[in-house]
């Protein structure tokens, strides 16, 4: 049952929850007394363009949301004040703008990646020290304004009126309550996230107050609840492998509603209920994790390099793959399973070009000591127009969809397993022999196909920019795609998506390809408008279920070929 706590992320995870409730608990309290739960929640959602800012000019992250955050949380204040409006409608309008500007940078500007999915969902399995430093500072510092403003708090907190006849006016103690929100939703961002921080600050306070109106008992309940929320949903997390955040979030919703329904229901079911929730808590234990024992354990990324390295290690190394087909790679949250084999991996293969940039917290926090490849680094042949070195295609790391690369990734595999299993160098050097030969023949054949389509014909708009290489290596024009970036994340504006329809009416364009991980509405939508066929999808980041990437390039030219010539010939 307590086989999760072994692993040092999920330590450190413990560690950083029962760092943080003692702030989140004693905040709550204020928070929930002060009916400021929106606030609270805004002020987390708000520091994105601050996090996404600093990310993106390589400064310290988390600075750059405190200032967002405290940007927000006085200009709201003093917005309230100046328009005698309450702090809720103010609140809203703020956030819109914050979360606007924050989408703004985030596509158009820095194209930032993962550092925007943690900021809003949180990764409470991939803790630093850092992190756990400021989430000791925070607590430590709203303890000590609790116990030195506690009184002012609670008096302006039970009668505002009452407390100004009395003598309590100063503003000060308001403005440190802002920014001990501010403070306290940064410092529990790494942890849960903009999206879910509520989970911590608000509902296990709002739980203890459906049983306690007293002030001391109220908050020592509420630290209390939100360290065995925050353990046993990690302990959740880890058994059943979702995300952590969402795990505590879920369960702080599932205590609220049973301790509200508890209250209404008579005495009799009110002494059972304690049982019934233990078992159904144990009800999880068991599911564990199990590996191929005496087999090499390697960790590979993505679906491409997952399929390569099972077909070269055969049944010499046990792969784990962290990415799984139709899973776009980047907007990934890595799941308690995928740092839990790489806490136990011997080699780590990495795609690199920012593709999979996720997996370096994962390595580092995972506790174990793999080798990582990073087959991106060492691909032979680059997209036109640039230079050889592995910062080369940092912009476009799809570099797979060149069978030439994929020829010279096995080999970079082939490698790293014989240096890794020396005694089964011979299996590995065989596999890997008879597999080059299949990826040669794939090119040919792709190539074959390709040349019975007029090159004026071959021009291509896909969901967004995924297929430069195989574009190159093929003859295909690449005319426009739906998303102009290498990464999903980006957002096309409204001025970009008028010029990609006028550039498909002008050049003719007879198909728009939807990607198979991808939502397709939007490049659907286009070609209606264009009155391009969009019945064709690709697989731009991802494998299809079933799929080996000799299936799937096959797949993909046969797409392409029907695409351009209007469904007239195929790839057979």
């Amino acid at each position: 049952m307590l086989s999760p706590f072994q692993y040092v992320f999920v330590q450190r995870g413990l560690l950083e929850v029962l760092l943080l409730s003692v702030g989140a608990g004693l905040l709550g309290t204020w928070i929930v007394l002060r009916g400021l739960a929106f606030f609270s929640h805004a002020a987390g959602t708000a520091a994105f363009p601050g996090l996404v800012l600093a990310d993106g000019l390589g400064f310290s992250p988390p600075l750059g949301a405190f200032a967002a955050a405290l940007l927000f949380a006085f200009g709201v204040e003093r917005l309230a004040r100046s328009r005698r409006s309450g702090y809720d409608s103010l609140t809203a309008l703020v956030l819109v703008g914050a979360l606007a500007l924050g989408v703004i940078l985030a596509s158009d500007v820095f194209h930032s990646g993962a550092s925007v999915d943690s900021l809003l969902f949180g990764s409470l399995l991939l803790i630093g020290t850092r992190d756990l430093v400021l989430a000791a500072l925070s607590s430590g510092i709203v303890l000590g304004a609790s116990v030195l403003l506690g009184r002012r708090w609670l008096a302006i907190g039970f009668d505002a009126g009452s407390a100004r006849a009395l003598g309590i006016r100063s503003a000060v103690p308001d403005a440190v309550l802002l920014v001990l929100i501010a403070l306290g939703v940064v410092s529990a961002l790494p942890a849960i996230g903009a999206l879910l921080v509520t989970a911590l600050f608000v509902v296990p306070a709002a739980t203890v107050r459906l049983v306690t109106r007293r002030l001391r008992p109220w908050q020592l309940g509420s630290v209390a609840l939100v360290a065995a929320e925050g353990v046993v949903g990690l302990w959740l997390s880890v058994e059943w492998n979702v995300p952590p955040g969402a795990a505590i979030s879920v369960l702080a919703g599932a205590v609220f509603a049973v301790v509200a329904g508890v209250r209404l229901v008579s005495p009799s079911v009110r002494r059972v209920a304690p049982a019934v929730a233990a078992v159904l808590l144990l009800a999880g234990c068991g599911s564990g994790h199990t590996s191929s024992s005496g087999a090499l354990p390697v960790v590979a990324t993505t679906t491409q390099i997952g399929d390569w390295a099972r077909v070269v290690g055969g049944t010499d190394a046990h792969v784990s793959q962290i990415l799984q087909p139709n899973t776009d790679p980047h907007e990934y949250e890595p799941r308690p399973a995928d740092v839990e084999a790489t806490a136990g991996a011997t080699l780590v293969l990495e795609n690199g070009d920012n593709l999979d940039r996720w997996m370096g917290k994962v390595v580092s926090e995972a506790g174990g000591k793999p080798t990582v490849v990073d087959l991106g680094a060492g691909v032979p042949v680059r997209r036109p127009g640039e230079t050889s070195g592995p910062e080369a295609s940092r912009y476009d790391p799809h570099w797979w969809h060149d069978p030439r690369n994929a020829i010279a990734a096995v080999g970079e595999i082939r490698d790293a397993l014989v240096a890794a299993d020396p005694k089964d160098a011979q299996a590995y050097r065989r596999n890997a022999a008879a597999y080059i030969v299949r990826l040669r023949a794939l090119d040919r054949t792709i190539a074959a196909c390709f040349a019975r389509v007029p090159a004026a014909e071959r021009k291509l708009v896909t969901d967004h920019d995924a297929f430069g290489y195989f574009a190159a290596r093929y003859g295909i024009q690449v005319v426009g795609a739906v998303i102009p970036s290498q990464t999903t994340q980006a957002q096309p504006s409204a001025g970009e998506i008028a010029k990609l329809l006028a550039l498909i009416k002008r050049e003719r364009v007879k198909a728009v390809f939807p990607e198979s991980s991808i939502n397709p509405k939007l490049a659907q939508a286009i070609a209606r408008e264009t009155g391009a066929s969009s019945r064709y999808t690709l697989y731009g980041d991802t494998l299809g279920p079933g799929q080996t990437y000799l299936t799937m390039e096959r797949a993909n030219a046969d797409a392409m070929v029907r695409g351009f010539t209007g469904g007239r010939i195929g790839c057979p």
